[in-house]
């Protein structure tokens, strides 16, 4: 007689990937983000931290949201630990970058993810993250992409706000 337990398939540890539509879903959402982007009037401070041409961004954003949801752990194998905060420190990331970052992940997650429950907890997690990726109060021009022209970016200096908490997580996670 055996005691073994029988094998059960564990549901994903985190199923966003998943419910949001796997690989391709993910790059039309990181399509819309850019095309958001490149398009809103309110974005310009954050499109100018970014190099003119944005396939490889593209395709690293791929990787990254792909591997956050519960998807293929490609980001991690190619480029380490995400380590988000010192990634973007090169920039000056205010509270008017971290809105203007969020008004485009929310047009392409809106354009993207019709699951209205799907979408609220995307943007719970995106907004944590992006909060906590700022570095700086505002107030001056923002650095741009050292592979980009100098321009003017539009900017305007934000009200302070309350420093982003310790961690962030993916949104399986819960943020105790």
């Amino acid at each position: 007689m055996s005691t073994a337990l029988p094998i059960v398939s564990a549901p994903p540890a985190n199923p966003h990937y998943a419910r949001i539509g796997g690989h391709e879903a993910i790059v039309r959402l990181v399509e819309a983000f850019y095309r958001a982007m490149d398009t809103r009037a309110d974005a310009g401070v954050i499109r100018a931290m970014h190099e003119p041409d944005l396939a490889r961004t593209r395709q690293v954003l791929v990787q990254y949201l792909s591997e956050w949801m519960g998807g293929p752990r490609d980001y991690s194998a190619q480029r380490g630990t995400p380590m988000l905060r010192r990634r973007h420190q090169p920039f000056d990331i205010d509270a008017a970058a971290r809105d203007a970052w969020m008004a485009c992940m929310r047009q392409a997650l809106a354009e993207c993810v019709p699951d209205e429950a799907l979408r609220a907890e995307i943007d719970a997690a995106f907004w944590k993250i992006a909060d906590f990726i700022r570095n700086t109060e505002g107030g001056g021009q923002p650095r741009q992409h050292p592979g980009r022209p100098m321009e003017v970016a539009p900017h305007t200096t934000p009200a302070t706000h309350a420093s982003a908490a310790a961690t962030v997580s993916s949104p399986h996670r819960s943020s105790t």
